[in-house]
């Protein structure tokens, strides 16, 4: 498990948030009064979804741009440098900003590999979004600055614990203008037993953080920005004040509901909208629950990120290695190579086994 470690010195670029102010957790957010629309509005899907294609659905979008940054007791933001202060607040409160992990020009290939390997004829229409499953292996353009980014894999080797490390998943995301939030979810799957029933319950098992991804046009509430719940990554977890968890235990619903649905309501104690740069890495635990809000700006919201696992954690995946991932490996450079010893792919139309 993860060392706590001391938070000490300053944030990348920005003020440290100051340990000797009072502490208020964030209080529950309420919608602006003077921006409330209807619109057809997209269900986006979860990150790592199993699903790869646009889907649209019918609701109401609340303008969130009043919303501020929170004023928490403890430091999240950090430079890339500052790994022991990053694993120690991940494994703390269930998540951490990584301040201008990627450069610039990074920054801005990831927005053209996103877009064309997401949308590359430009089909996306208003009020959708779009999941990619395997982001990392049609990002050709992406493979050498990205992996051989040393900031990022040290962060990777940081969290993991080990530089032993293969590809785990990867994926991309474009929510176009009007996308509706995402309900509350954690990625992880490891609260049930029994035969796996999609690619999340063979693949998001593993104790390592669910997330380290790029918002690379920025994370904040009236952009689709990602939020989540502070210190829900703690094993047996029983969800919000004023809510109980679904029966598989991956989202909440509030008390007075009498039927299951997955909230995607920004009302909950506990929650912390995430800002961010293009350039940052959030980096959340495997049981922190998070949710993302509507996009209401013009213009798209992308976001991408590959994870890695210690090749010591083996999967024996109930599909077959998808051709896109055999031709990935044969094509992906030399050094690299060492990173697919382990990869499974994935196989978006797997739809469960049953018991033996």
């Amino acid at each position: 498990m993860w060392s706590h470690a001391p938070f000490p010195g300053s944030t990348h670029g920005r003020s440290p948030i100051p340990c000797s102010q009072t502490y208020t957790r964030w209080p529950v957010i309420q919608p602006s009064d003077d921006t409330i629309f209807s619109a057809t509005l997209e269900t986006c899907l979860d990150h790592f979804h199993e699903r790869a294609h646009p889907t649209r659905s019918r609701g109401v979008s609340t303008d969130y741009s009043h919303v501020q940054p929170p004023s928490l007791d403890y430091r999240y933001e950090f430079a890339p440098d500052e790994l022991a202060d990053i694993v120690g607040c991940t494994a703390a409160h269930g998540f951490s900003i990584v301040r201008g992990l990627l450069p610039d020009d990074l920054v801005e290939l990831l927005q053209s590999e996103v877009r064309r390997v997401v949308d590359p004829d430009s089909t996306l229409g208003p009020g959708e979004s779009r999941t990619h499953l395997s982001f990392i292996e049609g990002a050709t353009e992406a493979w050498e600055p990205w992996l051989g980014h040393a900031p990022f894999m040290n962060l990777h080797h940081a969290m993991l614990g080990t530089d032993d490390v293969c590809f785990h998943r990867s994926a991309a995301i474009i929510r176009n203008p009007g996308s509706a939030p995402v309900g509350w979810h954690t990625d992880w799957c490891g609260q049930t037993d029994g035969p796996p029933q999609n690619t999340g319950d063979v693949l998001n098992r593993g104790l390592w953080p669910s997330g380290k991804w790029f918002y690379i046009t920025g994370s904040r509430p009236s952009h689709g920005g990602l939020c989540l719940i502070e210190d829900s990554h703690i094993e047996n977890w029983e969800g919000p004040v004023g809510f109980r968890l679904t029966k598989d235990r991956r989202s909440f619903y509030p008390v007075q509901d009498e039927a299951e649905k997955r909230y995607n309501g920004f009302d909950i104690p506990g929650l912390v909208p995430l800002f961010t740069e293009p350039g940052d890495c959030i980096v959340f635990a495997h049981r922190t629950f998070h949710g993302a809000f509507p996009n209401n700006e013009s213009h798209q919201r992308l976001s991408c990120a590959v994870g890695f696992r210690p090749k010591s954690h083996t999967i024996d995946a109930p599909w077959q290695l998808p051709e896109s991932s055999r031709k990935f490996i044969l094509a992906l450079p030399e050094r690299f190579k060492t990173y697919t010893e382990g990869y499974t792919g994935i196989d978006p139309s797997f739809k469960g086994t049953t018991a033996a």
